[in-house]
């Protein structure tokens, strides 16, 4: 689906009209630049590559340095292809917030916050091993057996164990857009958004 990339700001909250307070989060979305226009008889699919926040010359290679001169734009850092833009564009073009409307639900996508290796209580809810009582002192937050012996003699795929959390791509579905501030390249939906501040985010309609 089309849509843009953009950056999380952070959260905060406002009030609707009813007075109900919504806890929202602000978004920085685009300008973005299209940096690619592929098309069925040259790529076998219709999809625009969108550009998203100046990098310096330095930090991009000789070929992707040759890329963005074909559009006339300068290097970005994030590049990402959408569909189905219902709107014809050109090469170098660029597409602003003003592409989404207040009032409508969109799916935001990001890496969520890495978390490093954690045990099985906070990756996964277990409630850890009996009473801290009888003498019991070090099996709290353990996960417990993990399987049969003799029989099935292994462990199966999938076991709910401990490590690596987080810092994984996560997509949250329908988001309502609240607002759209359009000096300023703003929109603010509500409910969370995955990843830390200053993470890309990418928005589809």
């Amino acid at each position: 689906m089309s849509g843009l990339i953009g950056k999380k700001i952070g959260m905060t909250s406002i009030f609707s009209a009813e007075g109900k307070n919504l806890p929202c989060t602000i978004l920085k979305m685009g300008p973005c630049t299209i940096t690619q226009v592929k098309s069925v008889q040259s790529d076998g699919y219709d999809a625009l590559q969108l550009g998203f926040e100046d990098s310096k010359e330095n930090n991009v290679s000789k070929p992707a340095r040759g890329h963005f001169a074909k559009a006339g734009t300068t290097p970005k850092k994030k590049l990402v292809e959408f569909r189905n833009f219902t709107k014809k564009y050109s090469l170098g073009d660029t597409i602003t917030v003003e592409h989404f409307e207040e009032g409508e639900f969109v799916d935001i996508s990001a890496n969520s916050k890495g978390k490093g290796f954690q045990g099985v209580v906070k990756r996964h809810g277990f409630a850890g091993v009996g009473d801290a009582s009888h003498g019991q002192h070090n099996r709290m937050r353990s996960p417990g057996s993990i399987g049969a012996a003799s029989d099935p003699s292994r462990v199966f795929k999938g076991m709910k164990m401990a490590g690596q959390m987080g810092n994984q791509k996560v997509k949250v579905l329908n988001l309502k857009v609240l607002k759209i501030i359009p000096d300023k390249h703003l929109m603010i939906v509500k409910g969370a958004v995955p990843g830390h501040n200053n993470t890309y985010v990418i928005i589809r309609k």
